[in-house]
């Protein structure tokens, strides 16, 4: 039977490719019968967001809505049997396909029977889904994993019922932006649980629900209650052997403690909750970083090829089934930055390096004979994806002057085949006239190389000295020099006459553990030591006009903007763009901020130094000080705390809010608005 499809179409009378151009597809089941597909998506964070979720069948061309309210995050078991999905109450349910029906997994019976009533207003509780903190700082919406055998189900539970709450007003809730209705007459209040640097977390526990018995129990975690769990995942199916009961896959739990200096990896039964560490890493002097859990390869025999930065480098190690390091698997001095799998056929490890921090290159090592190969060549970015026998991959090579090109090859090696050239960009942008990037290095006065790139005015004559604007970002593990394709903003004022430069200070990536972690517990501080160096620099080249230069950035590259303007004991910059800034790591959330900084309460001095509200006095040149009134990241108080230390400092600036808008200011014309507002600012300045 066919179903009649929420949004005003009918699935009878629509066929399979029909439905393509309606639905946007997440993912199929592994024997390719069912694709989970959704539309009327209505985005709830950054990355999560609800809809109307379909699943399709294939065989039978049939599309079924499994939930008459919208949901998030749906997953479906390895089997095809089971979908699961979160809705507005923040419970799992569990849809299950052969019998057409949804049934409720983290509630009750009696919450069941109150839903409609107390359960849909619990926010407070989250199962199996990310707060807003975790799916901002750890990158994650869904905290939950089916095992291999589609037995269990194993979801993070987090309580935030002590994290404070911050309120911000909207004031545009009228469909016609006037205040002509009743509707217009008063801002709305919103409001979200925000940890601030130092305030209560959630706390984490993690919970496995048997399929067949519909029951939950709580892993035995040796946890703190402000440790962090970003990360869930099972170990590969144990085989079996014959007369024996299959041997039960593990669960594993990622576990940070609050400050990110210690990882920990537990694998724990699903059955009798018991877990064990199995694999720990700790510093006092720098972060770990997480994400790196990521990229880990759990092998069939129990094997793990683990990534880490214990050695100085990001790494690659074998470690046995016990936890035990057996050997380092790519020794070579230089950052891995991903890893694409291992096949196991062929004993063969697959992964991306940064031969220069620049570059990225790809590589198959040959684990049983110890021998690496190169796979791909040429300068730019390489990124590959394999077929699931290993037998083939596709390159996505790009660089400054080649857009992303699309290549097939066999990993016994030969001639690729083409896929996509995307020549008729790259002819595109040669009839614009438009330059590309010039990459550059300097030595500072503290002895460090940085890498910068260059975007000279189009028509360039060496014999005249030009404006110079420097766009940065500086945060901690950033990277914007980098050999790939982005043409964007810097490109569009280089059509206006001003040269353009970015330069990737102290604390960025791909250079190896220390120098990402040279900021650490100092934010700010000395990523401004380099851009102001980089500034010196550019006032050495003959077509630079030292008496014309402007910095700018977002988000944190704002923050630094602020930094830099206040830092400078003589005036460099004339004048300075900063949007969305960070102005005091105080009033920044926790995970964040506490991952480089640690807590206010053991590393005041830290926090002061990096406060830029402290240093509203010092700021010279011309500022635009630009914030979304509804900026759910970085709030708007930090812009207005700052803004009355200007004031206070006699300091005069100009200022360009948006209402209701947020981090990205893309709300109706505001992001052209906001461009068309910084040309403005830099042709009155420079």
């Amino acid at each position: 039977m066919m179903h009649l499809l929420r949004g005003g179409f009918d699935a009878k009378t629509m066929t399979l490719a029909e439905m393509d151009s309606v639905l946007n597809s997440d993912e199929m089941s592994e024997n390719h019968r069912y694709r989970i597909g959704y539309k009327n998506k209505e985005q709830l964070f950054r990355h999560s967001y609800y809809a109307d979720y379909y699943l399709i069948d294939t065989k039978k061309n049939d599309t079924i809505l499994m939930s008459d309210s919208p949901v998030r995050d749906a997953v479906m078991s390895p089997n095809g049997k089971y979908v699961v999905y979160a809705k507005a109450d923040n419970n799992l349910y569990i849809y299950k396909v052969d019998f057409k029906t949804e049934v409720p997994l983290t509630l009750s019976r009696d919450e069941v029977a109150l839903m409609d009533v107390e359960v849909k207003t619990n926010t407070q509780i989250y199962n199996g889904v990310a707060d807003w903190l975790y799916e901002e700082e750890f990158g994650i919406t869904g905290l939950f994993a089916f095992s291999p055998d589609s037995k269990y189900l194993a979801f993070v539970r987090l309580n935030e019922r002590e994290v404070p709450t911050f309120e911000w007003q909207t004031y545009l809730e009228s469909e016609n932006r006037r205040v002509n209705s009743e509707k217009g007459l008063y801002p709305t209040l919103h409001s979200l649980r925000y940890p601030k640097a130092g305030e209560e977390n959630a706390v984490a526990s993690v919970c496995v629900y048997d399929v067949q018995k519909k029951t939950i129990v709580t892993l035995d975690l040796p946890t703190k209650e402000d440790d962090y769990i970003p990360r869930l995942c099972w170990t590969s199916q144990p085989k079996s052997e014959k007369g024996k009961e299959p041997t039960l896959a593990s669960v594993v739990a990622l576990v940070l403690n609050r400050d990110q200096t210690k990882m920990s990896v537990y694998t724990a039964n699903p059955k009798s909750t018991v877990s064990h560490p199995f694999y720990v890493e700790e510093s006092d002097e720098y972060y770990i970083d997480y994400q790196l859990f990521d990229d880990w390869q759990w092998l069939s025999d129990g094997r793990v090829a683990v990534v880490s930065e214990k050695g100085g480098y990001t790494q690659v190690y074998m470690y046995s089934s016990q936890g035990i390091e057996q050997r380092l698997l790519t020794p070579e001095q230089r950052d891995v930055t991903a890893v694409y799998g291992y096949d196991e056929k062929t004993q063969t490890l697959y992964y991306q390096a940064a031969n220069t921090p620049m570059t990225r290159q790809a590589y198959a090592l040959n684990v049983k004979k110890n021998m690496t190969t190169q796979l791909t060549h040429g300068e730019g970015t390489h990124n590959l994806r394999f077929s699931k026998d290993w037998k083939r991959y596709i390159d996505c090579y790009q660089s400054n002057t080649i857009p992303q090109r699309y290549m097939l090859h066999d990993v016994r090696g030969g001639k690729g085949s083409v896929i996509l050239a995307n020549d008729s960009i790259n002819n595109a942008w040669e009839v614009s006239g438009l330059p590309h990037k010039e990459f550059f290095t300097f030595v500072t006065e503290r002895n460090d190389k940085l890498n910068g790139w260059m975007i000279k005015p189009m028509g360039f004559d060496a014999t005249k000295r030009y404006p110079v604007v420097m766009m940065q970002y500086s945060g901690p593990a950033s990277q914007r020099v980098t050999d790939t394709w982005r043409k964007r903003f810097g490109h569009y004022l280089a059509s206006e006459g001003y040269l353009v430069v970015c330069v990737d200070g102290r604390g960025t990536n791909a250079r190896g553990r220390d120098w990402r972690n040279a900021t650490y517990l100092e934010l700010g501080v000395k990523e401004a030591e380099d851009q102001i160096s980089a500034a010196a620099y550019l006032k050495t080249l003959p077509y630079v006009d030292g008496e014309r230069m402007a910095i700018c950035g977002w988000s944190y590259g704002g923050y630094e903007t602020l930094m830099c303007l206040s830092k400078q004991n003589e005036q460099v910059w004339k004048c300075g763009i900063a949007i969305a800034p960070v102005t005091s790591w105080r009033l920044y959330d926790s995970a964040y901020t506490e991952r480089y900084m640690r807590r206010p309460q053991v590393n005041e001095y830290g926090y002061e130094k990096a406060d830029v509200i402290n240093l509203a006095a010092d700021l010279k040149g011309n500022l635009l000080l630009v914030h979304g009134l509804a900026d759910d990241n970085v709030h708007a108080q930090q812009s207005w705390l700052y803004v009355d230390a200007l004031v206070q400092a006699g300091k005069q600036f100009e200022m360009q809010m948006y209402p209701d808008d947020n981090h990205f200011l893309r709300n109706g014309n505001n992001y052209e608005h906001l461009h068309n507002r910084i040309m403005l600012f830099l042709k009155r300045n420079l």
